[in-house]
């Protein structure tokens, strides 16, 4: 206990021990002890009474009344409980001043952001930027379910994915038709998600331009690389052996340069398409298809399995699937060296879901280098991509052709062990088969 409070805690006794004394003295003069005891105990307790009174109206009182003068303690009680309403009015104005300070904040965001009721799908707040992006009036959009106040933006389904909504890239705005919007949902609290809208609308225009520039370059490119090509072939390195070496490095860097423009073009065309066909992808006839493409390029260097585990079908593009699942086994006999183990396997996932796998035991890739390789012209040694003759888009390819199946890349790699490409499947994009292949060795 502080001294000044056991100092008028000791001062109140005493009082009080000095009174009942004075009561005693007066109650033997007047041969009534016990009457003048109880006369003044009733006296202290009505006075004790009446400073509690006077304390709760203080306490409840909305003006600000300065603490009694005194060094009792009632008096001490009512400045501690003074200060701690002092306190804590400091901290009420310092946390109002935070909140305003957090609004302005969020209301100078150039991008939009809406506070949603999780249980009720209600808009709680939204800023200014809101009104310009989306359309949100206030206050006439206070309370309204979000989905009403952006349609015909298919919100209500998206915000029922709580946690696992995936953000909606490049939608139209609700209120402006040449706006383009990314909407991200973040669930901050248990009661409480935050929908955020941003203006992508120069970022999408830039990227179509950059599209449009690479298909164009590469259909210019391609005309002029077929003519040089031709001629090269056309010239017999027998008539002038000395340009045999130079005639054969030509030939060589012309193949590379065609086949680069033809990924462009792949790409290019993979970017611009929004889904993917819905045929039957017979995968028994796939994996004898990637079999002799291996055993063709690979000439006998590599130890060569292919199996299929599941048994089934899928349902997409042939060409497009085909083309991603091809420049996988071409990078797993690029990259593997000779004796090496090369290995496909087509199998079921718990989920229902089907992976195909290419397995190699070549040199690996170092963890630094998985988060990025699957950009474009990408390379994690360039000296031994130069040597292999890869362009840098096959696995953007594979990448861009699993997105439009609404599947994944999945990769495993330990350096001087091998890599392992996943094409994981979900279950919507598998069909069953009329013949069954299960557990048979291709």
């Amino acid at each position: 206990m502080p001294p000044r409070i056991r100092a008028a805690w000791t001062r109140t006794l005493l009082q009080l021990a000095a009174i009942l004394a004075a009561a005693i003295v007066v109650g033997a003069l007047l041969g009534q002890v016990w009457m003048a005891l109880a006369l003044t105990a009733l006296g202290v307790v009505a006075w004790h009474y009446w400073k509690l009174y006077d304390l709760l109206t203080r306490l409840t009182s909305r003006r600000r009344v300065p603490p009694p003068q005194g060094d009792g303690v009632w008096q001490e009680t009512d400045r501690l409980l003074h200060r701690g309403q002092q306190d804590m009015r400091a901290r009420k104005r310092r946390l109002i001043a935070m909140l305003r300070a957090y609004r302005a904040v969020a209301t100078a965001l150039p991008d939009a952001v809406v506070i949603v009721d999780r249980n009720s799908q209600r808009v709680r707040w939204f800023n200014r930027a809101a009104t310009t992006l989306l359309g949100m009036r206030h206050p006439r959009d206070l309370d309204k379910p979000v989905g009403d106040c952006l349609q015909p933006l298919p919100v209500s389904h998206w915000l029922a994915q709580g946690r696992r909504a995936e953000p909606m890239l490049d939608v139209p705005s609700p209120f402006s038709s040449g706006t383009r919007l990314d909407l991200r949902l973040i669930p901050y609290s248990e009661d409480l998600w935050l929908l955020l809208a941003r203006d992508v609308t120069k970022l999408v225009k830039l990227e179509q331009m950059r599209r449009d520039f690479v298909a164009n370059v590469s259909h210019e490119l391609r005309t002029p690389l077929t003519v040089v090509h031709g001629y090269l072939d056309m010239l017999d390195p027998a008539e002038q052996p000395d340009w045999a070496p130079m005639l054969q490095e030509m030939q060589h860097q012309s193949t590379r340069m065609t086949q680069l423009v033809e990924d462009l073009l792949t790409l290019s065309r993979l970017e611009a398409q929004d889904s993917i066909g819905n045929e039957t992808v017979s995968m028994a006839s796939m994996l004898a298809s990637l079999r002799r493409e291996l055993e063709m390029l690979s000439q006998g260097r590599h130890t060569i399995s292919v199996e299929d585990g599941a048994g089934t079908d899928l349902s997409g593009s042939i060409r497009e699937l085909h083309s991603a699942f091809s420049n996988l086994v071409s990078n797993a006999v690029r990259y593997t060296p000779a004796g090496g183990r090369i290995a496909i396997r087509y199998d079921a996932t718990p989920d229902g879901g089907a992976v195909l796998s290419v397995e190699d035991s070549g040199y690996g890739i170092p963890p630094a280098h998985l988060p990025r390789i699957t950009e474009r012209f990408y390379r994690v040694s360039t000296s031994r991509s130069r040597e292999s003759g890869g362009t840098g888009l096959g696995l953007a390819i594979v990448k861009h052709v699993l997105h439009l199946h609404q599947a994944r890349l999945e990769i495993d790699s330990e350096v001087g062990r091998g890599s392992r490409f996943a094409c994981v499947f979900g279950p919507e994009r598998v069909r069953p088969r009329e013949t069954s292949f299960h557990g048979a060795t291709v």
